[in-house]
């Protein structure tokens, strides 16, 4: 799956891991290195597990429409579905299978 970024420092940082050990701690970093590498392999958002360690899940509320992946609790790694226009299935929801372009929006904790 094609992994794009928010910003240019979003990009710059998670492309290093030093960089991620340096703003997120050492085993955040990992651990986003780890979720990252996932998401890259994945065909389509369907192929992210949305079980434990990444449980990929679609957030509601404010936030309806992004997606999350599990870091070390409490941050996620936030992203949406890059695909335009957003393929839909005849129920109304996303097709996750053809999905196959996200952009990270941030890495934080949202349950603050």
């Amino acid at each position: 799956m094609e992994v794009l970024f928010k910003t240019a420092k979003l990009e710059k940082t998670s492309n290093s891991e030093e960089l991620l050990k340096r703003e997120y701690g050492a085993e955040n970093g990992r651990l986003i290195m780890r979720r990252l590498s996932v998401l890259a392999a994945a065909s389509s958002l369907a192929d992210v597990p949305s079980v434990r360690p990444e449980r990929c899940h679609p957030l509601e509320g404010k936030r309806r429409g992004q997606f999350a992946v599990d870091v070390k609790h409490p941050f996620r790694m936030v992203f949406e579905p890059a695909t335009d226009p957003l393929p839909q299935m005849e129920d109304g929801g996303l097709d996750l299978a053809r999905i196959t372009s996200i952009r990270i929006l941030s890495i934080e904790d949202y349950h603050k």
